[in-house]
């Protein structure tokens, strides 16, 4: 049973009959400081209560979520057969990629290209460059409307996510594998999903989205690097994935995980799909860095380090 709220008598009765200035604020004091004593479950109402019904205190509904992540949401900027990464100074060498972020990106571009374009990305400090093969619908060309790319912590333990280092300026990886020769192919490291509809199974190739979803392809980009290059013959031995949640003593630098996932919007039959490398399997992605490193290693010490959820600005 709960114990019986306290009883103050009547504000009248403590002023009794001389109610001057000096007693009437005497009174008040008194009956305030009885309240202040009230019962301990009196005192509980005055906790906050979330959506659910669930009681919080109002500090911890500001709590910063516990996850290692800073983005960039950079939309569609322009198509061309070129790859400055695998065929460098080669216009039209490449099968049709559609780039985001830095709008100048062509064969031809460099850092000091990237440095002196423009973005679409938000934040408008990311001068970086991504690519990904021109997805087709019956032969038509569809560009994402989700362009997000993380940088993230996961994939290695919290430990090594204390250690991670800012990204390179300039580093430029290449993920995936246009050349895959099937869902088996372990060079393969596409993940093709449906928007809002778990029940339909991911997939290395394209998936049957229901009417009305969207198309979604999510890329992991390796985070370990051999501390050295910025590049390799291969656009990807300087770079690992990490083994056993750290990484491999020939890559022993981690860095942030780049996760790109882009939404396309088209649904149904997948026999109407085809990417410009051939199969949803040959999904691969093209990374060239050109974050400030000012505000990479910010973001890198304030999110990724202390596994903090950042927005586009770079803070919690």
């Amino acid at each position: 049973m709960s114990p019986t709220p306290p009883r103050f008598p009547p504000l009248r009765r403590l002023l009794g009959r001389r109610r001057g200035p000096g007693v009437v604020l005497a009174a008040l004091g008194l009956l305030l400081s009885l309240l202040s004593i009230g019962p301990a479950s009196a005192r509980a109402d005055l906790r906050t209560t979330d959506t659910a019904g669930a009681v919080s205190s109002p500090r911890s509904a500001n709590a910063p979520v516990r996850v290692a992540e800073f983005v960039a949401e950079c939309p569609f900027t322009h198509r061309l057969p070129d790859d400055p990464i695998v065929f460098p100074g080669l216009p039209g060498a490449s099968h049709m990629h559609s780039f985001f972020g830095n709008d100048s990106t062509n064969a031809r571009t460099d850092l000091a290209a990237l440095q002196r374009g423009r973005t679409s990305c938000s934040p408008t400090v990311d001068l970086s460059s991504y690519w990904t093969p021109t997805l087709y619908d019956n032969g038509k060309e569809v560009e994402p409307t989700g362009t997000t790319f993380y940088y993230l912590g996961e994939g290695v333990r919290d430990d090594v996510i204390a250690t991670i280092k800012p990204l390179p300026l300039g580093l430029r990886i290449v993920a995936g594998n246009a050349k895959a020769t099937g869902v088996g192919d372990p060079t393969s490291i596409a993940r093709w999903s449906c928007l809002h509809h778990g029940e339909v199974n991911p997939s290395k190739d394209f998936v049957n989205c229901p009417a009305g979803s969207m198309l979604e392809s999510y890329l992991d980009f390796p985070q370990c690097w051999n501390g050295k290059d910025l590049d390799s013959p291969d656009h990807k031995s300087h770079m690992a994935y990490p083994v056993g949640g750290q990484c491999p003593a020939t890559h022993p630098v981690a860095v942030p995980k780049l996760r790109q996932v882009l939404r396309y919007p088209v649904s149904g039959d997948p026999a109407r799909f085809k990417l410009a490398s051939g199969a949803g399997y040959t999904m691969h992605g093209d990374f060239f860095n050109a974050w400030p490193e000012d505000e990479m290693a910010r973001r890198v010490r304030d999110c990724i380090n202390v596994i903090i959820k950042c927005g586009a600005d770079g803070r919690p």
